[in-house]
């Protein structure tokens, strides 16, 4: 069985997305909400994304963005697909029309994995429920409550995941991708390139 998949989020220079791609990750994050430590603004990222190989696959993370901003970076990005990493609904997801999209949601105590089947999207990441931030926070969440969300949608699992718990995460979970980014950084938006290749090699190795 081939391994699964890796996405690397909140890239802010092209020596991290070149070392990401380079140490054999699938996608990219470009956090574009204003609020986060790991904001890039669309005219950086697209200097980054015009320097990447052209298999690299690119994602835009949106919180709460309107319809028509996330659709034109999307277009003038050339974006793989976009990530609604806020309270975006159902019905917010589906006046995205044929753009590929994921939608975050975040798993507490009582989490319901049927409401995935509401989304009508390509993919449904699953983070750690915070109270101070939109991810990003280096939380995880109790993985159990997860197992059971692939029989509704691919999914990708984030929150706190690191060279040190990736493994026991995956082999618990089953997810068609990870997702990774405060578990690879020296501070909050600057990476640790040490941290980036241990994580690679943990992904390979499960």
């Amino acid at each position: 069985m081939s391994r699964v998949r890796v996405k690397i989020c909140g890239i802010r220079t092209l020596d991290e997305a070149l070392a990401a791609i380079d140490y054999g990750a699938d996608a990219l994050g470009f956090n574009f909400w204003e609020r986060s430590p790991r904001y890039i603004d669309a005219s950086a990222a697209a200097k980054i994304i015009e320097k990447l190989p052209p298999l690299a696959s690119n994602i835009g993370v949106f919180v709460n963005e309107s319809v028509e901003n996330v659709t034109r970076i999307a277009r003038e990005l050339s974006l793989s697909a976009v990530q609604l990493h806020g309270d975006e609904t159902p019905e917010f997801c589906s006046t995205l029309g044929p753009l590929k999209s994921i939608k975050a949601l975040r798993v507490g105590a009582g989490f319901d994995c049927e409401v995935i089947k509401s989304y009508p999207v390509s993919m449904i990441l699953l983070d750690a429920r915070s109270g101070i931030s939109y991810g990003g926070t280096g939380e995880s969440f109790d993985w159990s409550l997860a197992a059971g969300a692939r029989k509704y949608a691919p999914i990708i699992l984030a929150g706190g995941l690191t060279a040190e718990n990736v493994a026991e995460a995956i082999s618990l979970v089953r997810p068609a991708a990870v997702d990774a980014c405060s578990g690879v950084e020296a501070e909050p938006g600057r990476k640790d390139l040490n941290k980036l290749r241990e994580f690679m090699a943990a992904v390979e190795r499960s």
